[in-house]
């Protein structure tokens, strides 16, 4: 029987395989309580299982010698995991406490740390808590006597096809016991649009649905799919019609791709000559080499927080400037903008603030209102970021202010990092450019504040469009409202990038309306020079640029943003797009 299965496309393409169940481990353990005289000899039970999985994730690590350098990335953050006191130590005191056994103590933790991650406001920090699922799941298999041994057995009849990965989930020490097998596509329960299945996805070009919910219970081994990472959905065991469709489709997705390969290496313009800058957003250092690959002419957002993933304390100044190092030298010159840590007000830094109320991380204590708070922690970043600069074209950017007076005590922590270095007579660049997000609808209303004040502005429009909307685009209820077309979206875009035009300070736009190639057209006519985007999106929204004329563009999106009515509105920008 056919039916269809609907999910979250995370990465775009075209995958039509067999089915090859991952086996679910599960996390519903026995509570024993135990003997006085037992409880040390669980806790040593306990200790072994974390130093067994430790040593499993090492070698593994060893084996992704030749994988993506995203999945020893990944590696990394879950042996952090493993050995913060959180996972590591926490459990011990549980057992002593309760006389329990192990496991038991160990899932209780877990769903702790998972409800604290939950709280996060941050899409990427709030989908950290799979990671620890997955670190407790190996740890759990491993008291069981059950170890976790990804297998990939497949019968005659799969390999003589494409395979296509059903799981719950899958970890980063999954996707390597896989890289030598040929998989065309993931598809898994869970995850969303940042989680580590997407981002590897997208770093090996594979097509993905996450968030099926209960696929794998659906799904049965061997039956034939069709992933479409571009529509979020899999069909299970299409009709002849169907599957020809797809085919199809395929063939034109190759064919399209070899196209914009051909246009890596032109120059970015429109067809009346204007020169447009196209950038990557990254997260990891290992993300630079998709960014060349790519066509990235720069790193137009790096986002810092990955340093913070497992831990409350904060990375040395040591470890912070060899990441950003590494990626200001492995873009060759090309301009890298550093934005600083985007923490959410429900990560503290200290144990005892964790019993603070915090009735909404979205509108508290996050971002750069963190690090003017954590005046040494903010210290400890902006030294990294300045020394890196020594290695090429490095921007400073600043996220989430709404108030000049942020801006101000911003300038002077730089210039007293500056002063540090100095007298320590260490290199930097002087003039490193400093600019601000501006993500929050104050900022864009009362834009001259900032361009009087800044170097440059960065439009994180995903943030923008939450916040003016009121709408959680992670909250499924009403997701279907984030509309980035609304007009006081548009409003809110074009009042900034003109008043920047203006005074002649640059600006970039660096949320999904950037690497969107359906808004190409819209944001080229209402004045935008720089975007940045997900690197898998550079060459689609480069072959809208080389066929668009500024001179038609500019006064078409005049007259669409006097438009408010949506239908109107969506009618127009379909014409802009003809």
């Amino acid at each position: 029987m056919s039916f269809t299965l609907h999910g979250l496309g995370v990465s775009a393409g075209i995958a039509i395989g067999r089915a090859h169940l991952i086996s679910q481990a599960t996390l519903e353990v026995a509570h024993l309580t135990l003997a006085p005289r037992q409880v040390d000899k669980e806790i040593a039970r306990f200790d072994a299982a974390v130093d067994a999985v430790r040593k499993e994730f090492l070698a593994l690590k060893e084996n992704a010698e030749h994988a993506p350098p995203e999945l020893s990335a990944f590696i990394d953050v879950h042996l952090m995991f493993l050995a913060d006191s959180e996972l590591s130590a926490k459990p011990r005191e549980i057992i002593r406490e309760r006389r329990c056994n192990a496991e038991w103590a160990l899932v209780q933790q877990m769903e702790y740390l998972v409800a604290q991650f939950d709280q996060f406001e941050d899409v990427y920090l709030r989908e950290r808590k799979f990671d620890v699922v997955q670190v407790v799941e190996r740890v759990v298999k491993e008291l069981l006597g059950h170890p976790a041994r990804a297998s990939f057995k497949a019968g005659k009849a799969a390999r003589e096809e494409a395979l296509i990965i059903v799981a719950h989930d899958l970890s980063p020490a999954d996707t390597i016991a896989f890289k030598d097998q040929r998989f065309a596509a993931f598809i898994t329960d869970v995850g969303g649009a940042t989680s580590h299945t997407s981002i590897l996805a997208r770093s090996m070009a594979i097509p993905a649905v996450l968030g099926l919910e209960n696929g794998r219970a659906l799904i049965r081994d061997g039956e034939q799919l069709i992933v479409d990472g571009m529509r979020g959905i899999v069909i299970v065991n299409p009709d002849v019609r169907v599957l020809e469709e797809y085919r199809l489709r395929m063939e034109q997705i190759e064919l399209e791709k070899s196209k914009l390969r051909q246009l890596k290496n032109s120059p970015t313009q429109t067809l009346d000559g204007e020169a447009i800058a196209l950038h990557a957003n990254i997260e990891l250092p290992g993300d630079v080499a998709d960014a060349l690959d790519g066509g990235a002419e720069g790193v137009g957002l790096f986002r810092t927080e990955f340093l913070f993933l497992n831990r409350g304390d904060m990375p040395d100044e040591e470890e912070q400037f060899e990441a950003y190092k590494k990626v200001v030298k492995g873009m060759g010159g090309r301009p890298v903008t550093i934005r600083t840590f985007d923490l959410g007000a429900d990560k503290d830094l200290h144990p005892e603030a964790s019993s603070r109320v915090k009735t909404n991380p979205a509108l508290g204590r996050r971002a750069i209102r963190l690090s003017l708070s954590e005046p040494r922690m903010f210290q400890i970043q902006l030294r990294a970021i300045l020394r890196a600069s020594r290695f090429g074209p490095v921007k400073l950017l600043i996220p989430m202010l709404a108030h000049a007076h942020e801006i101000d005590q911003t300038l002077a922590a730089v210039e007293q990092a500056k002063s540090s270095l100095r007298g320590e007579k260490i290199a930097f660049d002087e003039q490193i450019p400093v600019g601000g997000m501006i993500e929050i609808p104050a900022a864009a209303l009362a834009i001259g504040l900032f361009l009087r004040r800044l170097d440059f502005l960065s439009i994180g429009t995903n943030d923008l469009i939450q916040y003016t909307l009121a709408i959680d685009r992670s909250d499924e209820q009403v997701a279907a409202l984030y509309d980035p077309l609304h007009p006081a979206v548009l409003m809110l875009l074009a009042h900034t990038l003109s008043s920047a035009e203006k005074v002649g300070i640059p600006v970039s736009v660096c949320g999904e309306m950037a690497g969107d190639p359906k808004l190409t057209r819209l944001l080229l006519g209402m004045g935008l020079r720089i975007f940045s985007m997900h690197p898998s999106q550079i060459l689609k929204v480069k072959s809208r640029i080389l066929k668009s004329d500024l001179s038609e563009l500019t006064s078409a999106v005049r007259r669409l943003l006097r438009l408010e009515e949506p239908a109107k509105l969506r009618d127009a920008l379909e014409k802009l797009n003809a």
